[in-house]
């Protein structure tokens, strides 16, 4: 008996007369590759009959024992990286039995040869027949494929020998490699062949439907690509079986059922129909399926018919409660948000309003909305508009752009998943202009109560009602804001905040957000009065409390670590001579009240949308030409004041400095911090006293601020912002305040520990304002000519 080295196979059979290429890896396969090479280059390649060992070492109770004896034609590779190996078979062999030999296992067997072809004529009709129907199966498979198998119908027409053409399908036929095994150990040609041609004609059935299938896809799908061809596939397959269609029909039905469901108008609920009879009568795999999908997701998610709360239920007193507990202060805006409410409540209709909210940073424009929508009990959804710049983030993308979206206010009204919620457009004012479009146009009919209950977004393309929205809208300034979209709102002004206003919102609010954040408590943290009083003089100068709330988180940092000490006595306190050490030394310092001011110098006020500042302006002399110099970073409007200023006091008060030629000084105003730019008319009656300050050679009184414009007949004229600038120069140390007549009604408006801390003193005419700041008494400063005063000897100008 001959003896081979083994190469078990995994999931394949080699059979006689055929060529298999083999990747080998394992080690007991690669010692009977390097045993074959050194012989005769025969292996026995052997099916197994189950998985081998974790370590992939195969025992001989793994393998068959009938295989087929093969040689290596050809070989590649290395031990590193494994080999592939081509095995040709050369004939059966049956097993005697298997030994481990070297580090691979060896057989020992004999040779098992086909019986004899028969002699007997009818034995060889039946060879015929046999041979004849496997030839007319393999044609009939070959014909089902694909591919071109040309080649192959011709090789199968050119074997006369049974038994090869056996083994060449069985090789070649997608079936489990127990029945190729089952065919190899039949020891009769005619069973082997009749299990075979078993096998073949339920192949040739398999490929019968899926020839079926292609011949359906080829007429429905024709151009589509691989991937959708492949998807329908799947679908046809389920229908032969009885099984397709289901899902999809059910999603469709559902889909249907959610139209129902949603409660849309009648104009969208046509749409999302026509959508719906787009969508069954395409295939899955369309590019189009998807979007029509999402678009139907969009129209049944949306709050057509949802509403939070019934007019008729608002608590007037309840809303009041949440607006005082969360905001200090604010009383207009609260009394703003009750009437409004007590207005809903009458009319039982919750139609929407539309607020914009202006005020500097960190005075609780955002955190306000919020409030309004607790004491509505609506859902509070923000959207910011800050650095917008395409109107489609506004109204949306169409449907024929790919990756089309809703906009901004369509998909906020998703979130809410009600009709009525409190909006807020936050940053209004940051609003860009690209080439996009413009968004501040495309707000106007989100903003217009008279045609935002039709509002139109380009993805949806279905009027969708908003008339029930809350609307609040937030703004630092109103300048940049255009006229037609600033007309649809109604503004309320939000101010900077006195000092007993931060000291209260701070005790009562940031101090307890702060201890909870950085996981104290008041039983262990104390920030006294009078250091916190401290904080907010010299280490905070701001309209709102943002940046006080990050000074009261550096605080509770600081002092973390001495709360956790072994001999901290709790509760630990901050005093003001612990703040240089948390917070490092004062940032801001009163200045005005300490300062000397020579002749030429003024403080001035003005608004920033920061809140109000105090101004200083400046003014020197020099040997020159008649020359007038500004610097600081003057806008055209303030340059234009202090011309006006200038020719004021030439033709007015030039009499009181005998000798004084203008002609040959040149004057040169500065207003400090030169990085910041300035412009503006309020600085007009600053200028005037700032010239004849320095000209006449009188100072003014550091604690004294002035706000207004200037005309060239000397009438000083009003201006705004004045409770801003008013709350600065009580911060600042000011004591007197000059300013318009005109202004004196918007004290109103004034905190009264403002108005009573303040003297304000309220002029006409530029005459008075220079007698209140310099001393001067100046006759009113009317449209004479100065030639004509000069005439009569400056009877009209005298120092006191």
């Amino acid at each position: 008996m001959a003896k081979f080295p083994v190469i078990p196979m995994r999931n394949t059979v080699v059979f006689p007369g055929t060529a298999l290429p083999l990747r080998v890896g394992r080690a007991q396969t690669v010692a009977a590759i390097h045993a074959a090479q050194g012989g005769d280059q025969y292996v026995f390649a052997v099916a197994q009959k189950r998985e081998a060992a974790e370590d992939g070492h195969v025992a001989e109770s793994d393998l068959f024992r009938v295989g087929t004896l093969a040689k290596i034609e050809k070989i590649r590779g290395d031990a590193e990286n494994g080999y592939q190996v081509l095995l040709r078979g050369v004939s059966r062999f049956r097993v005697s039995g298997y030994q481990e030999k070297d580090g691979y296992i060896e057989v020992e067997g004999e040779n098992w040869a086909d019986p004899a072809p028969g002699t007997l004529e009818s034995e060889r009709a039946t060879e015929q027949a046999l041979l004849a129907s496997l030839k007319t199966l393999a044609h009939e498979i070959l014909d089902l494929l694909p591919s071109n198998t040309e080649q192959l119908s011709e090789l199968v027409d050119g074997i006369e020998d049974v038994s090869f053409l056996a083994y060449l399908c069985a090789g070649n036929l997608e079936i489990d490699s127990l029945k190729k095994q089952e065919i190899l150990e039949a020891s009769l040609v005619k069973d082997r062949v009749l299990i075979l041609l078993e096998l073949m004609q339920k192949q040739k059935e398999a490929l019968q439907v899926q020839s079926e299938i292609r011949e359906k896809l080829t007429h429905k799908m024709g151009k589509l690509q691989r991937e959708a061809i492949l998807r329908e596939q799947l679908n046809a397959i389920r229908e032969e079986l009885g099984e397709g269609g289901a899902g999809a029909a059910g999603s469709k039905d559902d889909y249907r059922q959610k139209i129902e469901d949603a409660q849309m108008p009648e104009s969208a609920k046509k749409v999302a129909l026509e959508e719906l009879k787009r969508l069954e009568t395409m295939g899955q795999n369309s590019a189009e399926t998807h979007v029509i999908r999402n678009y139907l997701d969009l129209l049944c998610a949306l709050p057509w018919a949802k509403s939070s709360v019934n007019p008729e239920d608002l608590d007037l007193e309840k809303a009041r409660a949440v607006l005082d507990r969360d905001h200090y202060g604010l009383d207009k805006i609260k009394k703003r948000i009750l009437q409004h409410l007590a207005v809903m409540k009458l009319k039982k209709s919750d139609r929407g309003q539309i607020l914009l909210l202006v005020g500097p940073p960190g005075v609780g424009k955002t955190s306000l909305g919020q409030s309004i929508a607790k004491a509505l009990g609506r859902k509070f959804v923000r959207g910011s508009l800050g650095g917008v710049r395409d109107d489609a983030e506004i109204r949306g993308h169409r449907r024929t752009y790919v990756g089309a979206m809703p906009g901004r206010i369509i998909q906020g009204m998703k979130r809410a998943e009600e009709n009525n919620p409190v909006f807020m457009l936050d940053e209004i004012d940051k609003l860009g202009h690209g080439y996009q479009g413009d968004p501040a146009a495309a707000l106007l009919e989100v903003l217009d109560p008279e045609q935002n209950g039709t509002f139109l977004d380009h993805y949806l393309d279905v009027p969708f009602d908003l008339s029930k929205v809350f609307f609040i809208a937030t703004a630092n300034s109103l300048d940049s804001i255009p006229g037609p979209l600033l007309d649809r709102m109604d503004v309320i002004e939000l101010n900077g905040y006195t000092t007993a206003e931060k000291l209260h919102i701070g005790k009562n609010h940031l101090i307890p957000k702060q201890l909870a954040e950085h996981g104290l408590t008041k039983d262990q943290l104390v920030i006294k009065d009078d250091a916190f009083l401290k904080v907010i003089h010299s280490y905070t100068r701001e309209a709102g409390v943002r940046d006080l709330q990050r000074k009261i988180a550096g605080i509770c940092r600081s002092m973390a670590e001495k709360v956790l000490a072994p001999d901290a006595v709790l509760p630990v306190q901050v005093e003001i001579s612990d703040l240089d050490e948390i917070l490092g030394g004062e940032r801001f310092v009163h200045e005005v009240a300490e300062r000397l001011s020579p002749p030429g110098v003024a403080t001035g006020l003005a608004w920033t949308p920061q809140g109000g500042e105090i101004l200083f302006i400046e003014a020197n002399l020099m040997p020159g030409r008649g020359s007038l110099t500004l610097t600081g970073q003057l806008g055209d409007v303030m340059k234009e004041s202090t011309q006006i200023a200038l020719s004021l006091v030439r033709s007015r008060l030039a009499h009181m400095i005998p000798g004084f030629e203008f002609e040959k000084k040149d004057i040169h105003v500065h207003v400090p911090a030169g990085a910041i730019p300035k412009d503006g008319p309020s600085a007009g009656i600053t200028m005037l006293t700032t010239i004849a300050s320095l000209l006449t050679g009188r100072s003014v009184d550091p604690k004294l601020a002035m706000t207004g414009e200037i005309t060239l007949r000397g009438a000083v004229m009003p201006v705004g912002g004045i409770k801003e600038k008013l709350i600065a120069a009580h911060r600042a140390g000011i004591e007197r305040v000059i300013m318009s007549k005109r202004n004196q009604k918007d004290l109103r408006e004034v905190p009264d520990e403002v108005r009573s801390a303040l003297r304000i003193e309220f002029v006409e005419t530029a005459s008075e304002v220079l007698k209140l700041a310099l001393g001067l008494d100046v006759a009113p400063l009317t449209s004479a000519p100065y030639g004509k005063e000069a005439a009569e000897g400056n009877q009209g100008v005298r120092a006191s």
